[in-house]
């Protein structure tokens, strides 16, 4: 945005409305005494005649209520360091550089903030109003969203999805009463997803319509910077499914590497494993160059579809999908919806079957092969899943790679397959003893070895040829919802006990680091005190409902997870969790953002 294209905008509105006599009557309708009492009122559960106050603001104030926001201080907690090159700020820093020259010197702050609040960049003009933002911490690294500060125009506007001016004593917080906030939040032009929030402050008495208005005029050329900055194919594929969308009914789809948007027929019809499903092998058909398919989702919903790829990129394309069968809304029974990939396997996730495919594949053309992946996603389980396809009745054996078993397993059993585990718990020595071992093994017909584990010895590489990487459940976590019945079958439970969406949306949320070996561990703890009916959220461990995105410290971890229980206990009602671990209900809030635990269904309360 250019220093003039700001100055005709001011100018603009300047003309069409007389700036003092504005200022004056907002400053009437929204300040004063008459709305400091309304507001005392309010803090202290008294009736408020909603005339006295406006209506979005009265809803704010009830939501930062609900959410225990400390009224009487700031209190926020420095959450990260701010993404100076993310897309956002690098769009936006020319335009809030240009109007920051223009207003130069004016009490003005222009801050610009991430979607969840976090403020992200802030100009100010004059030293005095710099230095009391300092003090209530609208600051680079703190977040401004409702749930910490209460009402004001940047979490106000990114709740209530659209422009929001607050001033003087409509700050649910005392300390921002002498500031007036205008805040708008800012649409990705491709996506139309709110990525952030601009938002222009100043002294109270400062305040007036031209504020909301520059704030406007301010995100609608940041959008544009966005769209700037959008490749072609990017806006190219946007034009596509709009016209796909006009043009056509049901599911429609649009991907690109770092996009993806859908249309709400989708999200209404499928649930977000089968919406998970379809996005990824539709991804998988657009690269293999696939126009037409049949499609079986995780809920056994059938669909066609048909993909429209856009020129000049090989991974944009625009996903049209007819739903050919509608799943049952029963439960899914084994047997009648899981189908085994491999002999005790299941899956349609497209990663999970390439994985599978590739050690088949290995096995099939007598290669020699080294598999990898996290702890706990089916290793040994895959391998010993083809050799029962490909030769039930062969000799298969798994044995430690520091096992002393080794060199009769290779060398003086009949020939067959043999599963080395844990290759790097081996030392020097004892890498160069089993690289010998084996390069005898190889001289002998009808003899098949597999690692799991990447081998670094010269030898080791050169007799294993081929690496097959089992990829981790959170990048196949629509299987999920095959994983539940299949295992719960095989603990004995199949037909007598069922996953409710409810629980099964708790599961798909978690991050399950121990993989799939975890979520057999976690079925078997839920079938030790439910055996029957219908397993619902608060028949889950605790831990199972965070999806905290890093790792935590043992205290964190013991707290998180006393909390989730708490919220498990409570049936999902905050107050009472908070109450019955003796914090404050902003706390709980904070608590459960910060370890991104996913909560019951709430049954009373906020």
């Amino acid at each position: 945005m250019t220093c003039a294209g700001i100055s005709s905008a001011l100018l603009a509105i300047s003309l069409m409305t007389p700036r003092g006599c504005l200022m004056q009557r907002v400053r009437a309708a929204t300040d004063g005494t008459g709305l400091a009492e309304t507001r005392v009122r309010f803090l202290t559960e008294e009736s408020v005649q909603n005339h006295k106050v406006r209506d979005p603001i009265l809803a704010s104030w009830k939501r930062s209520r609900h959410s225990r926001v400390a009224a009487d201080r700031v209190e926020i907690p420095y959450i990260a360091d701010p993404d100076l090159e993310s897309p956002l700020a690098r769009s936006a820093a020319p335009v809030l550089s240009s109007l920051h020259e223009y207003l130069g010197g004016q009490p003005i702050s222009i801050i610009l903030t991430d979607s969840s609040g976090l403020v992200v960049s802030r100009l100010c003009g004059d030293s005095g109003i710099e230095r009391h933002l300092d003090r209530v911490l609208l600051a680079p690294g703190f977040s401004y969203a409702e749930s910490y500060v209460g009402t004001n125009g940047i979490g106000t506007a990114l709740e209530d999805g659209g422009p929001a001016h607050v001033f003087g004593h409509e700050h649910y917080a005392e300390n921002l009463e002498d500031l007036a906030c205008a805040g708008v939040p800012i649409q990705h032009p491709v996506t139309g997803k709110v990525v952030g929030a601009v938002d222009l402050t100043c002294w109270r008495s400062d305040a007036g319509p031209l504020l909301i208005a520059l704030a406007k005029i301010t995100a609608a050329q940041i959008r544009q910077s966005l769209l700037m900055e959008a490749t072609i194919h990017e806006v190219d594929l946007l034009q596509e499914y709009l016209r796909v969308c006009r043009r056509s009914a049901g599911i429609v789809l649009a991907l690109d590497t770092n996009v993806v948007m859908m249309n709400d027929f989708a999200r209404t019809m499928l649930c977000p494993a089968d919406q998970a499903a379809l996005l990824l092998q539709a991804g998988e058909a657009l690269k293999a160059g696939r126009r037409t398919e049949v499609l079986v989702l995780p809920s056994a919903t059938t669909v066609k579809v048909y993909v429209r790829p856009v020129e000049g990129s090989a991974s944009a394309g625009v996903v049209h999908a007819k739903i050919v069968e509608q799943a049952s809304s029963r439960p899914a029974v084994l047997g009648s919806t899981i189908r085994m990939l491999l002999p005790g396997l299941v899956g349609t996730g497209p990663v999970w079957r390439h994985a599978c495919d590739e050690v088949e594949a290995a096995y099939a053309a007598g290669d020699w092969l080294a598999v990898t992946g996290e702890p706990g996603v089916g290793k040994l389980a895959v391998l010993r899943a083809v050799l029962q396809r490909r030769n039930p009745a062969g000799r298969f054996t798994a044995l430690e790679a520091t096992s002393r078993d080794i060199r009769r397993a290779l060398l003086e059993d009949p020939p067959g397959a043999v599963v080395l585990r844990h290759l790097e718990r081996l030392g020097t020595a004892g890498t160069r003893a089993l690289s010998a071992t084996l390069q005898e093994a190889a001289l002998r017909p009808g003899m098949w070895v597999a690692l799991t584990g990447l081998p670094t010895d010269e030898i080791l590489l050169r007799l294993f040829p081929t690496t097959a990487d089992i990829p981790p459940l959170r990048h196949h976590i629509e299987d999920l919802q095959l994983l539940v019945p299949f295992f719960l079958s095989r603990l004995g439970f199949g037909g007598k006990l069922t996953c409710s969406p409810e629980a099964m949306q708790t599961l798909m949320r978690a991050q399950w680091p121990g993989n799939v070996e975890q979520v057999l561990h976690t079925l078997r703890c839920v079938v030790e005190h439910r055996r029957s009916g219908v397993i619902q959220p608060q028949d889950l461990p605790s831990d199972i409902g965070s999806v905290s995105r890093r790792r935590l410290s043992p205290l964190e971890s013991l707290e998180r997870d006393a909390i989730a229980q708490s919220l498990a206990n409570s049936h999902g009602n905050k107050a009472v969790a908070a109450s019955a671990l003796g914090m404050s209900r902003a706390t709980i809030y904070r608590k459960i953002h910060q370890f991104g635990i996913v909560p019951p269904t709430t049954e009373a309360g906020p």
